[in-house]
């Protein structure tokens, strides 16, 4: 993982997971049809705000909400910064 990024105080730096391309039945879905996939891998967590330690870690693959999401590029890598609080579950 490695990013070279840390995240301030309830923040958390995600990597997307890529979307889905086949549905299920087998069927494939084309770019122009694809969602933006809601998932991904936490690859940096912030310290947590005062009283308040962090319920996610590095390595947890989580589903976050659609908005409230900070988009970034590095090093040419796409990545969300995000409150913890826009993340919905561990899964």
């Amino acid at each position: 993982m490695g990013v070279n990024i840390k995240p301030l105080s309830d923040r958390v730096v995600v990597e997307p997971l890529p979307a889905e391309t086949q549905t299920a039945s087998g069927i494939f879905i084309p770019d122009s049809a694809q969602e933006k996939q809601q998932k991904g891998k936490v690859v940096a967590v912030g310290t947590g705000k005062k009283d308040e330690k962090m319920t996610v870690k590095v390595g947890d693959t989580i589903l976050h909400k659609s908005y409230g999401v900070d988009e970034l590029k590095l090093e040419g890598k796409d990545y969300l910064i995000m409150s913890e609080d826009a993340i919905l579950a561990i899964i």
